[in-house]
């Protein structure tokens, strides 16, 4: 439990909330312990920095699987789904649901995504499909229509209170000088693998080749044989499940409630827009890049600025760092950081 120590000047000493999860010395945020005193021993230099590096990758890890199904089923149908968060949600309440039945986490973890990646495709083609042939404009709205009906519809059936896996409480493990639980790792190790799985499907199979083939030439595609239509509901569900599967590690790390997907929209189109929304590459690095900066602003001490011992931006300010850097680079990259015209994925 967190400590009931002060904390330093400009720090509130109340418990976090579960999105920011743990919090430790009081010199600098981090996600895996609580304050300890303020007179506590100042970590030394490569601690810290690798509990930054930690912390980054934890943030970036709640991101990266559902900015990665954004973005690529975009360079796909070339319209930015607003519904694609709430598919996150739609996961977590899945797995949860499978998990009280008695499955195994991993199991019902799996059982959600497929679960969800069939119902994106069907929203897809019952909703989506038929409003871009109106315009992509139409599309976006039908699909935040989408997101608000999906998200009334688990707020009535599964209520306002939040609620969580029932897993056992872990203490904190020291890494290279960095505290990070079990399930914490064991997050970052899924969403790796998963991601590297999904960038070889994409680079080294036939699919990857043929959805590439659909994102730059669509009609040259159709003239060579390719199955447009199947390509699509191919990456619309594997958009579906990842952003299922983000839902269910977003929620294990932390809790499970229905405005989850509302909460991720605005930082998952921020990453995907720095990347270069269209590219999965893009998408990885955009997660990355913004999670850096909202943890950099977030672990430094300003006091330096006023002469006070201790100045640090808020927690709650953390995501505006986020969208500075989304606003400097739409100046300098409109298009992001590793958008390319002729290829897009």
């Amino acid at each position: 439990m967190p400590s009931t120590t002060t904390a330093p000047p400009g720090r509130s000493s109340s418990t976090p909330t579960a999105s920011v999860r743990n919090r430790n010395i009081c010199w600098s945020p981090s996600r895996t312990a609580p304050w300890p005193p303020c007179n506590a021993t100042r970590p030394k230099p490569e601690r810290a920095a690798m509990q930054f590096v930690v912390d980054a990758l934890l943030r970036a890890g709640d991101l990266m699987l559902v900015t990665l199904g954004l973005s690529t089923v975009y360079a796909l149908v070339r319209f930015p789904n607003l519904a694609q968060t709430e598919y996150a949600t739609v996961g977590a309440f899945m797995g949860l649901l499978f998990a009280g039945f008695g499955l195994p986490l991993w199991a019902a973890a799996l059982a959600a995504s497929a679960i969800t990646g069939a119902f994106a495709v069907a929203l897809h083609r019952l909703t989506f499909a038929p409003l871009l042939k109106v315009s992509p404009v139409i599309a976006m709205i039908g699909s935040l229509a989408a997101a608000i009906i999906v998200r009334s519809v688990i707020q009535a059936t599964a209520g306002t209170r939040s609620t969580r896996f029932d897993l056992p409480i872990e203490a904190p493990m020291t890494v290279l000088g960095a505290a990070i639980t079990p399930t914490q790792a064991v997050i970052l190790t899924v969403t790796a693998v998963f991601v590297a799985g999904f960038l070889l499907v994409l680079y080294r199979t036939g699919l990857g080749r043929s959805m590439r083939a659909v994102a730059t030439q669509p009609e040259l595609a159709r003239a060579c044989g390719i199955d447009s239509a199947r390509v699509v509901d191919a990456i619309g569900f594997m958009g579906g499940a990842f952003a299922a599967l983000g839902g269910v590690l977003l929620a294990v790390g932390s809790q499970v409630h229905f405005n989850m997907g509302q909460d991720l929209l605005l930082p998952v189109f921020a990453a995907a827009i720095v990347g270069g929304l269209g590219s999965p590459v893009g998408a990885v690095f955009g997660c990355l890049a913004l999670a850096i900066v909202e943890t950099l602003v977030t672990n430094l001490n300003f006091g330096f600025l006023t002469g006070d011992d201790f100045l640090y931006v808020p927690l709650a300010y953390g995501p505006a760092a986020g969208f500075c850097l989304l606003v400097l680079t739409l100046i300098v990259r409109p298009n992001g950081l590793f958008f390319r015209e002729s290829a897009r994925v």
